[in-house]
């Protein structure tokens, strides 16, 4: 029992809380097993290495700030939105972000622009890959925000060293010029560095409209369609056609 509160302690004092614990199953298969002290050694590591990839996984997805619904593994592929099967699973796959391809996911609402670029950003995440999700407006504010809050400083770090930046509906409403300059000089700075999924409901010619600067949007969609995959989605919006309701039917 010493040696047991021996191990603990020597383990909570090197920061190895995986291994703190986890001991009690791993004696006992040792010595169920009757291990060898190699053998006994590479399970001992390898607790406290499962212990901090669990916590590293907890860290990002936490930082990444995904909406409620993002499990791929739960799509609805009865719904016809325009992406079959086979494209989604070939998203899955993650190769365009090695590639520092972005994706641009256009439709109008409800068709699953949201769900799939969450769904996508998850998979990244759990790929080993540095993933956020932010709406646009999260963007505008952050931008605004960098050189004055904390919060925001750290945010923008965060996302200036990301494999994957989500911005969810973007273009949905007309920006100020400050902080239209503000976005196209974010993207530029993590232009052929980091992967885009931009949702949007504009198509690329109402982006002049909405950032009322037809140079300023040309220069943002050069940099985000230089290397990019456009997918229209279209069909009935999801959440009208499975909309909750209160009364009994």
């Amino acid at each position: 029992m010493e040696k047991k509160q021996l191990i603990i302690d020597y383990c909570r004092r090197f920061r190895l809380s995986g291994i703190a614990n986890g001991l009690d199953p791993v004696i006992t298969e040792a010595e169920t097993e009757q291990m060898s002290y190699l053998d006994y050694t590479v399970k001992f590591l390898s607790t406290e290495a499962t212990h901090r990839e669990a916590r590293d996984l907890e860290r990002r997805t936490k930082a990444a700030r995904l909406p409620m619904s993002h499990e791929l593994d739960h799509y609805d592929y009865t719904v016809d939105n325009g992406l079959s099967k086979t494209q989604l699973n070939q998203l899955r796959e993650l190769n365009w972000i090695e590639q520092l391809f972005n994706i641009v996911l256009m439709g109008p609402s409800g068709t699953g622009k949201t769900f799939i670029a969450a769904g996508l950003c998850n998979d990244a995440i759990r790929h080993g890959h540095k993933a956020y999700f932010r709406t646009m407006d999260d963007i505008s504010q952050m931008l605004k925000m960098k050189d004055i809050t904390r919060s925001a400083t750290a945010d923008y770090k965060r996302l200036s060293k990301a494999h994957l930046i989500v911005i969810d509906d973007i273009m949905m409403f007309p920006l100020e010029k400050g902080t239209a300059v503000s976005l196209f000089n974010f993207i530029n700075k993590l232009y052929e560095r980091t992967s885009f999924i931009i949702t949007t409901n504009k198509a690329p010619a109402q982006w002049a409209q909405m950032l009322d600067d037809e140079v300023l949007a040309s220069a943002l969609l050069d940099r985000l369609l230089y290397r990019c995959e456009v997918i229209n989605l279209s069909g009935m919006g999801y959440r009208m056609k499975n909309r909750k309701t209160i009364f009994s039917k």
